[in-house]
C-alpha cells in the first residue's frame, strides 16, 4: 500500500520538483502542477493512459466528473497500488508536466521519445 509520505519523498526525489499548496492539499510541481492531494488517501497524477488504467483496476483508478475536461488527469487511492506502481505513475505524471526550465519544444521532444521507447 502507498501512502502519501510515499508521494511527497518520490516526488521530491525529481529533480527540480517543489512542493507547495493547491486548493488547500499538498501538490507537488515540475514545470506545472504533476500531483496533488485530491482527498485523504487519493492523489491526483497526470497520465495518457487514464481510460486504460481506470478500465482495468477501477478500485484503484478514477476521475470525477470535475477531471472530465482535463483528459490526462487521473485519481488514484493510494491503498490500492503499492510505491512501486506509485512510482512510475508519478514519473510519467513528471514527464507530462515537464521539468522546471524546461521549454514547450522540448516538452514535445521529450513526449515523442518517450513514446517511442513504449513502442521499442
Amino acid at each position: 500500500m502507498a501512502t502519501e509520505e510515499d508521494v511527497r519523498r518520490i516526488c521530491l526525489a525529481m529533480p527540480g520538483v517543489t512542493e507547495r499548496p493547491s486548493w488547500g492539499q499538498a501538490a507537488w510541481f515540475g514545470k506545472t502542477l504533476m500531483a496533488r492531494i485530491w482527498e485523504d488517501g487519493v492523489v491526483t497524477v497526470k497520465t495518457d493512459e487514464r481510460e486504460a488504467l481506470a478500465a482495468m483496476e477501477p478500485d484503484a483508478f478514477f476521475w470525477t466528473p470535475h477531471h472530465e475536461r482535463s483528459p490526462k488527469l487521473l485519481l488514484v487511492r493510494l491503498e490500492n497500488i503499492d510505491a512501486e506502481e506509485l512510482d512510475e505513475l508519478l514519473q510519467e505524471s513528471y514527464r507530462i508536466a515537464g521539468t522546471p526550465g524546461q521549454t514547450k519544444t522540448q516538452l514535445g521532444r521529450s513526449s515523442a521519445r518517450f513514446e517511442s521507447s513504449k513502442r521499442a
